[in-house]
């Protein structure tokens, strides 16, 4: 993702920095996936935590720009880390309701009428899981430490956690709130899995330039066939086309807080974009890497994966074909151009 302007360059370079230093020494010893505890505690003397939290509770008061290019980070490095879950949708929900805030590590889910909720990102590795339902005529939520709660761990095709929560709400003291807030909370995830398959992709494309330019296969870089270059062609265009209508949807939540009349539609043209982008990608990166992209031994997976297991949270590509299929049929041939080009 390219930074707008307002961001402060040296702030996107310094997380950069941290994540691939994170990288880098895990890599040293044997693992990437370890020093999450170290890495979290880092992050937050560093005011990355709750990068967008008000200051007067303990956060940043960065905007969701800055937050963008947080996740575009943690993604490009293949650091997994529940930054956006903390902060941008629990911290927020807890802001929103006008609860308080502590230290403790935060992730949100959304129960269903039978207080289950599936798919709830890192809920295991959590402190507190802030917890919403509906009650009769109106949402509530509430901050529910972990040992209150009935937690089944499962994982994503990436290996991420997406656990299972369960809780009897009716022991639970929740807070109301409008169901407008629930809409934009699910609107934000959404968002936030758009912007880390836009990240991974990216990656992907790197890694497919530098592969091929590399790699020599009789007597010239692999770079120098038609197909591979092709391939590649491919790649690029489809992370652009995703990139650009992530960022645009983006951009439109800031402009408007969250409340314009078209952010729900460029949100979803965002996600499907970025959804098919990903088959392409995916497919053409393990063609031009061949065998070796396969191993475990190789970077690839660690971007294929979560890009195709990211799509499919906050909403499926089916689910966002279908609205926007909706969208166009309710738009009619007579208002269907200004719907495509608002």
């Amino acid at each position: 993702m390219n930074a707008p302007t307002t961001v402060d360059r040296d702030l996107v370079d310094m997380m950069s920095a941290v994540f691939a230093s994170h990288r880098e020494q895990n890599e040293a010893d044997g693992d990437v996936t370890s020093g999450e505890a170290s890495l979290w505690n880092q992050l937050d003397e560093l005011g990355l935590v709750r990068l967008t939290g008000p200051e007067e509770s303990g956060g940043s008061g960065a905007g969701w720009f800055e937050a963008a290019e947080l996740i575009h980070a943690a993604a490009w490095h293949g650091v997994r880390i529940p930054l956006a879950e903390h902060d941008l949708l629990a911290g927020w929900l807890l802001d929103t309701a006008g609860l308080p805030t502590d230290t403790a590590r935060r992730t949100v889910c959304l129960l269903d009428h039978n207080g289950t909720a599936v798919g709830v990102p890192w809920a295991a590795r959590a402190d507190k899981v802030v917890t919403a339902w509906r009650d009769a005529d109106t949402y509530r939520i509430a901050d529910v430490d972990v040992s209150s709660l009935i937690i089944t761990t499962a994982t994503n095709a990436a290996g991420e956690p997406r656990d299972t929560v369960t809780t009897d709400t009716t022991v639970l003291s929740g807070t109301p709130v409008p169901d407008a807030v629930i809409n934009q909370l699910l609107l934000r995830g959404a968002l936030i899995r758009g912007l880390q398959v836009c990240a991974a992709l990216d990656r992907i494309l790197d890694l497919s330039i530098t592969h091929t330019t590399e790699r020599v296969q009789f007597g010239r870089p692999l770079a120098r066939f038609q197909a591979v270059q092709n391939l590649v062609a491919d790649i690029a265009a489809e992370a652009a086309l995703a990139r650009a209508a992530t960022e645009a949807a983006l951009t439109e939540a800031v402009r408007t807080d969250w409340s314009g009349t078209k952010l729900d539609f460029l949100v979803a043209v965002a996600r499907s974009c970025a959804g098919h982008a990903a088959s392409v990608v995916v497919r053409n990166a393990h063609q031009v890497h061949g065998a070796i992209g396969t191993t475990r031994e190789h970077q690839l997976h660690e971007f294929t994966q979560p890009a195709l297991a990211w799509r499919s949270e906050f909403g499926s590509v089916h689910s966002w074909d279908d609205k926007l299929t909706t969208a166009a049929v309710a738009a009619g041939r007579e208002e269907l151009w200004a719907l495509i080009t608002a």
